[in-house]
């Protein structure tokens, strides 16, 4: 299929916007720069800001002296964490940026790639308007080449309409998330000669046999360039060792002709690894346009060989069956909303691997960052990606701006071996025959390699999709009603849960998602199920809780686990890790009745429980997996009953947990009702000095075990030295015991120190390193 038969497929183009050549696939995990002249120069620093849409702003000659210098990611506002309005950032906003091109792009192409902004954007270069691109959450590029002043200043101008337009996806009726607003992505120039290289997508076949890859490759070569021989070569490389190599030649005549598509066949490869769960082995693909022995431009991609597919037996990955056991993610943060940068991203996906041992995450419920999918590569956990919406279906222009980004999101990461399934249906709509056949022929026309799904609500839903994806918030779970059957979310709305609940409430919370992971276990038909959902989330008024979050997560707005975590993170081999925590927290009296029953989520196969006074040990009891409640769970949570031996030696607790007849693991918790330390525990203390990289601080208050202080509620005064700025309340209130705020590298290099207060317990300080970063060329 060739460029123009792509355009008329996706049946639509956002009105003045240029389809996004490098945006749509750009991966930047190896530098293709200088090749051919090929550069992408980050544009992420020196911008400027004004929250409104001033009259004039978007020509080169505007005076904007008085607007805010800002890096991107960027929101538009700065918000609390709860508590505030959409109509607080759903406003038009005005971003400039002022570069000049280096001389040797001279002779070039020049693209800007915005890899997201919220919600529309009207682009401008030197006052003359490019285009307007409408959606928020997939990338889009303009052309700058006929506009640019090669040896003067440039003025790139974006107006980011941040209002919840009923024309553009997810918008239209009402919607159980925020937005929020700004270039909260990154943005780059692309520099390419006339004829580049658009796109490459590794696709692997027989890998489970002789493995091998077809490496697709797409061209953009102008109709008013001339038409001359050309060929492709492209090799698979493991670090700096080819594994294989392939040749297409592509006769003038082709290029004439506006075939713009071509495949590169690598039969033959060296014996290569798979990519797995636990071993997500990936390589890189090298593809080069040349002219003769002239190479003309290069394109790098990072892949991975796996089999992966839904059958009538469950989800089989590289020819075994394996359970999915996941959760459903937002990628919004308090303060900032979706304008986190890369280092952040990355951290909600190791928190799902190896804080929770999830094994699949949803994108709910729209293309989230690269980077948090080139994590999900790198540490093997699955994704199942989804087009924006919430329910609503709009007219057919909104129909054709969803189609847009069904090709937009699977250009972009068609490359990604942890995605294994596209979702091409907007969450929990209903029935439209015509739209979602369109979603489905593009889906299988562009990526034949992977299945589609598509969230429903209902089993009479028409099945268009490849696997029957199905949000099933009802108990006892409906049965599959079609082979390849996969439960996409459960729980959530149903049993909102806080971090300062009671202890009934938590352990409830913690029982509803394991009594469906067991009923999921019970029976192949299902593929397995992603639980709603990850983190709390900022919602709209008719939703939630009444504070603007829905207290839906496993864990926090702030990534701090509830107990239910620890039921996802009890679901692992013990050779992985060996698990033992509580579902509740140590306290005599915080249930009806007085503290009877605990549930503690493990993977060891015996407990035994202990109460600490001055008297000495006390054992209250011993304990097996609650296999009566639980019957199918490989690690089944134990649910043990003390009866009235806690009122008689009450005391500190301990539990120490046994693997064939051995002690492995022993947990210990304070009796005595008292915060006994405040700690600080920072994510990473070495940042990059770009004005973006970040990382979380949680400021946590312990007993004298380190276990957390549920009900610690303490003012916690802040103070941040150095160049850099802090994204959070100042005093911060502990919530459940806890709370995080975020650290932002300044653009200096040199070294912070964040020092935090607490009224009874003095004050505690974190120092970070923060290095240079590389200078930005434009």
């Amino acid at each position: 299929m060739d460029r123009r038969g792509f355009i008329k497929t996706t049946g639509t183009l956002i009105a003045g916007a240029t389809l996004a050549p490098g945006a749509l696939a750009a991966d930047r995990n190896a530098s293709d720069d200088g090749v051919g002249g090929r550069m992408e120069l980050p544009m992420n620093r020196g911008w400027l800001y004004s929250r409104t849409a001033e009259a004039g702003a978007t020509s080169r000659e505007f005076n904007d002296a008085n607007f805010e210098r800002v890096v991107v990611p960027h929101t538009n506002v700065k918000l609390p964490w709860h508590g505030f309005t959409e109509q607080d950032y759903t406003f038009i906003s005005t971003y400039r940026r002022h570069f000049r091109l280096p001389q040797s792009t001279a002779g070039h192409r020049v693209f800007v790639d915005f890899e997201g902004v919220m919600t529309a954007s009207t682009v401008w270069l030197n006052g003359q308007r490019l285009g307007e691109y409408k959606g928020g959450y997939t990338p889009f590029s303009f052309e700058l080449t006929p506009h640019l002043d090669a040896t003067g200043e440039n003025v790139l101008a974006v107006e980011v309409d941040s209002t919840e337009r009923p024309d553009i996806p997810p918008f239209g009726y009402e919607v159980d998330y925020l937005t929020f607003g700004g270039i909260y992505r990154e943005v780059s120039l692309r520099v390419v000669p006339d004829t580049f290289i658009e796109n490459v997508f590794a696709a692997p076949k027989n890998v489970m046999t002789q493995p091998a890859v077809d490496v697709k490759c797409y061209l953009e070569h102008p109709a008013t360039a001339s038409h001359e021989h050309y060929s492709l070569t492209a090799e698979v490389l493991d670090g700096d060792r080819v594994l294989g190599t392939g040749t297409k030649e592509i006769p003038a005549a082709s290029l004439a002709h506006g075939e713009l598509q071509y495949t590169v066949e690598i039969p033959h490869l060296e014996k290569v690894e798979l990519w797995g769960l636990d071993h997500p082995q990936l390589y890189r693909v090298r593809v080069r346009l040349m002219r003769g022995r002239q190479i003309v431009d290069e394109q790098t991609r990072r892949f991975g060989f796996r089999e992966a597919t839904f059958t009538d037996q469950g989800f089989s990955l590289n020819g075994k069956i394996v359970k999915l056991r996941g959760l459903d993610r937002h990628q919004t943060f308090p303060y900032v909303g979706q304008a986190m940068p890369g280092r952040v991203q990355r951290r909600d996906a190791d928190i799902l691997r190896t804080n929770f041992h999830c094994n699949i995450v949803r994108t709910s419920h729209y293309p989230q960052s690269r980077y948090f999918l080139d994590r999900c590569d790198e540490i093997g956990l699955l994704v199942l990606e989804e087009i924006p919406g919430w329910q609503h279906i709009g007219d057919k222009a909104w129909q054709d701006i969803s189609v847009d980004n069904v090709g937009r999101m699977i250009r972009r990461d068609w490359n990604h071996p942890s995605i294994v399934l596209w979702g091409v249906r907007i969450n929990e709509s209903r029935d439209n025959h015509d739209f979602y056949t369109r979603t489905n022929a593009l889906a299988h026309q562009l990526d034949p390699t992977r299945q589609t799904g598509g969230i429903r609500y209902f089993q009479e839903s028409e099945f268009l999709e490849d696997v029957f994806t199905m949000n099933d918030f009802g108990w006892p779970l409906k049965k599959p009603n079609h082979s390849r059957y996969l439960n996409t979310e459960f729980v959530g709305h149903t049993y909102p849960c806080k971090t300062f609940d009671s202890m009934e409430r938590l352990q409830e919370h913690t029982i509803r998602h394991a009594r469906v992971h067991d009923t999921l276990a019970s029976d192949p038909q299902y593929a397995g199920g992603i639980g709603w959902c990850a983190f709390d989330y900022n919602t709209h008024a008719n939703f939630g809780s009444g504070d603007r979050i829905c207290y839906h997560g496993v864990a926090d707005i702030f990534r701090e686990p509830k107990p239910a975590a620890f039921f996802y993170k009890s679901q692992c081999d013990p050779a992985e890790e060996i698990v033992l925590e509580p579902a509740f927290h140590w306290a005599r009296n915080d249930e009806s009745v007085g503290f009877t029953k605990g549930l503690i989520c493990s993977n060891c196969d015996h407990v035994k429980i202990y109460t600490i006074t001055g008297s000495g040990e006390h054992l209250l009891a011993e304990a097996d997996p609650d296999r009566t409640q639980f019957p199918h769970l490989k690690y089944a949570p134990f649910y043990v009953d003390f009866g009235d031996q806690i009122r008689e030696n009450w005391g500190d607790f301990r539990i120490d947990g046994y693997i064939g007849g051995k002690q492995v693991i022993s947990r210990r918790y304070s009796g005595d009702g008292v915060d006994h330390e405040f700690v600080l525990q920072p994510d990473d203390t070495e940042l990059i000095a770009d004005g973006a990289d970040t990382t979380r601080v949680v400021l946590r208050m312990n007993d004298r075990y380190g276990a957390i202080r549920p009900f610690a509620s303490d003012g916690i005064v802040l103070e941040l030295e150095g160049p850099g700025t802090l994204i959070g309340d100042n005093p911060a209130t502990l919530i459940g015991g806890a709370v995080a705020v975020w650290v932002r590298a300044g653009e200096q290099p040199g070294s912070l120190t964040l020092r935090a207060k607490d009224p009874r317990h003095g004050t505690k300080e974190v120092q970070f390193t923060l290095k240079a970063a590389p200078a930005e060329q434009v």
